[in-house]
C-alpha cells in the first residue's frame, strides 16, 4: 500500500506536463527561501519534466533546441502557495437556500471554474474539505487528466456528521426526509462511511466534531461526535494513510478530536490552555480561518446569509483571533486555511495580512502556506519549497513579501508541475 502510495505522490509532480518544453529556466530578481527566510538574488531555476533539477545564482543558461528562458527580471520567485480548507463547489454569493437546489453536476461545474480562479490566484495546492456527490473528486481527477485548469487538489468526499449536525441539512422539512450524504452515527457506521468516501476517489477524510456558524440549528461550540466515533473515523482513514481534518470550534470537541488523533483542526475558535497543550503534545496542525469572518459580517446580509448564521459569526470572530493569537505565541503547528467559499475563491491570501496582525510574523505566515502544509499532506519531500527534486510549482510577486505580505494577494506568475498559467 505505502508503495503505491509513494508512486501516487511522484505522479502528482508530473500532472499536467503538455506543452512542457525539453528543459525549462526561470531567472527572477531573487527567490524566497521559505524554510530560512534567505533572500536568494539573481536565481536561475531549471526545470525538467514538471520537476526542479537544479537551482543556480548569477548564471546564464545554454539553451538547446526547445528549451525555453522565462525571464522575471523585477519579480521574486516563491513556491506555489497552499490552502488547506477550501469548498469549491460554494459561491458565498448565493443564498444557502438557493444551494439547495443544485445538482451535483452543477456543484462540480462550479468547482471547475472556482479552482482555476484559485489556481490563478497562485494557490498551486488546496484540500477541499467536503463536496456533496463527490462533485470535487471528479474536478480533481479532470485537472489530473489535463481536461481543465486548476490546483493539486487533497480533495475530502462528503464530510461526515452526527443526524441533525453541522454536517447535515436541517434546513428541509421532514416530510422530505433528506439526510446528508456523510452523515453517520455510532463508531462501525462511521467506519463504512470513510471507507465509502475512500471507495470514490477521496484522498483526505473531513468530519464535524461540533457545532458550526453556517448551519442551522446547530450550537457553535457543542460538541458532537463522542470520542469512540470520531478515533474510529481516524483509524479508519489512517489505515489508507488519508489525513484527517475535523471541523471543530468548540473547546471540548477540538480536544476530544485531538486525542482522538485528527491530523489538523479546523476553525479551532474556542481554545483553552489545556487544548494548546494538547495540540502542542500531538502534534496536532490548526487550520484558523481568521480572515473571513470581515467578509461574512459586510457581505453576508446582502449575500442573503441567516441572522441566525450572522449571530454566530459575531460571537466567535474576536474569540477565534484570540485563540489564534495565543497558539501562534504557544508554537502551535500552524498551516493555512481560508474556508474560501465563505468569501470568494480567489481571495485566499487577503488572509496573510490577519495572520500577521494577529501575531505571526511574516515568514512564519508564508511557511503556513508552503512548508507546514506539505508536512501537513505528508509531502513536504515533494511540495511546498523550491528546491531540486520538488515540484516546479512556482509563482512570482513584485517586492519582498516578508517586508511586505500583502504582495501575494497579487500574483502576476504562476507555474504549476513546470507549466505556466498566468505570466
Amino acid at each position: 500500500m505505502k508503495k503505491q502510495l509513494l508512486s501516487a505522490s511522484i505522479a502528482l509532480l508530473c500532472l499536467n506536463s503538455i506543452n512542457a518544453y525539453a528543459v525549462t529556466y526561470v531567472s527572477a530578481k531573487a527567490m524566497l527561501d521559505v524554510q530560512s527566510g534567505k533572500l536568494i538574488q539573481s536565481p536561475l531555476v531549471t526545470i525538467d519534466n514538471g520537476v526542479i533539477t537544479a537551482i543556480d545564482s548569477n548564471k546564464t543558461p545554454k539553451l538547446n533546441k526547445g528549451d525555453e528562458h522565462i525571464k522575471l527580471p523585477e519579480l521574486t520567485l516563491m513556491p506555489g502557495l497552499m490552502d488547506m480548507h477550501v469548498h469549491l463547489t460554494s459561491d458565498p454569493t448565493v443564498p444557502r437556500s438557493e444551494r439547495v437546489g443544485q445538482s451535483i453536476p452543477r456543484m462540480a461545474v462550479k468547482a471547475a471554474y472556482f479552482a482555476k480562479k484559485t489556481l490563478e490566484a497562485g494557490f498551486t495546492t488546496v484540500r477541499n474539505v467536503g463536496a456533496e456527490g463527490y462533485s470535487v473528486i471528479a474536478v480533481r481527477d479532470g485537472i489530473n487528466a489535463g481536461d481543465i485548469i486548476g490546483p493539486r487538489i487533497w480533495a475530502a468526499g462528503p464530510s461526515l456528521g452526527i443526524t441533525g449536525g453541522h454536517c447535515d441539512n436541517n434546513r428541509l422539512p421532514p416530510e422530505l426526509k433528506y439526510t446528508s450524504q456523510g452523515v453517520a452515527d455510532g463508531p462501525w457506521a462511521v467506519r463504512v462511511k470513510v471507507r465509502e468516501n475512500i471507495k470514490y476517489g477521496a484522498n483526505a477524510i473531513k468530519f464535524c466534531a461540533t457545532g458550526g456558524v453556517f448551519s442551522k440549528g446547530t450550537k457553535l461550540g457543542a460538541q458532537q461526535y463522542s470520542f469512540e466515533e470520531m478515533k474510529a473515523i481516524v483509524d479508519e482513514a489512517h489505515l489508507r494513510d488519508l489525513p484527517v481534518a475535523a471541523h471543530a470550534h468548540g473547546t471540548d470537541g477540538i480536544k476530544t478530536a485531538i486525542r482522538a488523533g485528527v491530523d489538523s483542526v479546523e476553525h479551532a475558535s474556542y481554545l483553552d490552555d489545556e487544548a494548546i497543550k494538547l495540540a502542542k503534545d500531538h502534534g496536532t496542525w490548526l487550520s484558523m480561518d481568521i480572515y473571513n469572518t470581515e467578509y461574512t459580517l459586510s457581505f453576508g446580509e446582502q449575500n442573503g446569509v441567516d441572522e441566525e448564521n450572522l449571530d454566530k459569526e459575531r460571537q466567535v470572530s474576536k474569540v477565534q483571533r484570540d485563540s489564534f493569537k495565543r497558539a501562534v505565541n504557544a508554537g502551535v503547528n500552524m498551516v493555512f486555511g481560508t474556508d474560501a467559499a465563505i468569501y470568494p475563491h480567489g481571495d485566499n491570501a487577503k488572509q496573510f495580512s490577519r495572520m500577521v496582525e494577529f501575531g505571526m510574523t511574516e515568514l512564519q505566515a508564508i511557511q503556513a502556506s508552503t512548508v507546514n502544509s506539505a508536512k501537513l499532506l505528508k509531502m513536504d519531500k515533494q511540495l511546498g519549497q523550491l528546491k531540486t527534486g520538488f515540484a516546479a510549482d512556482i509563482i512570482a510577486v513584485k517586492g519582498n513579501p516578508l517586508k511586505n505580505i500583502a504582495t501575494l494577494e497579487h500574483i502576476p506568475f504562476v507555474m504549476k508541475a513546470g507549466v505556466v498559467y498566468k505570466n
